[in-house]
């Protein structure tokens, strides 16, 4: 099959328009707590007792802004700090309920907002995306998991 040269532009294209309904969705909740600390509590609610310093690696800054972050979603009582019962050193992270019913609230406002956008689509439309997608996600999981991804896709 011959791949199209506007294939990538337009993958592009609708990742930047999915991104925006997704925003749009976040935006459209009066919510004190920032894009940046919604990440944040993202990343601990889904990686439970991450320390400051993982979470630095993972938000790809250094320790002292990662607890800095952490600093004001603890006032907020978004964020709840614990020692470590393997090290005391150590301070694990975790959400509280109040950062957990917020999450939950943004994943089905988001969950509502692509449903929309989906329910303007034609069915078969909604169909073929769906089959392409799922060949994205496991071409994306063949290319970051090391395989020889034209092997891989061959015996698919």
């Amino acid at each position: 099959m011959e791949r199209s040269a506007n294939l990538a532009t337009a993958v592009e294209a609708a990742a930047e328009s999915l991104i925006a309904v997704l925003d749009a969705a976040r935006s459209s909740h009066d919510s004190t707590v920032s894009p940046t600390q919604l990440r944040v509590l993202s990343i601990i609610s889904s990686r439970p007792g991450t320390n400051v310093n993982r979470l630095a690696e993972l938000l790809d800054v250094v320790p002292s802004s990662a607890s800095r972050l952490c600093d004001r979603l603890e006032a907020t009582g978004m964020l709840r700090r614990a020692p470590d019962p393997r090290d005391r050193r150590e301070v694990q992270l975790s959400v509280t309920a109040s950062a957990r019913v917020l999450l939950q609230e943004l994943k089905e406002r988001r969950y509502q907002a692509v449903q929309a956008v989906l329910d303007r689509m034609p069915s078969r439309a909604q169909h073929e995306l769906l089959l392409s997608l799922v060949a994205f996600s496991n071409a994306a999981v063949i290319a970051h998991s090391g395989v020889d991804s034209q092997t891989e896709v061959r015996s698919a």
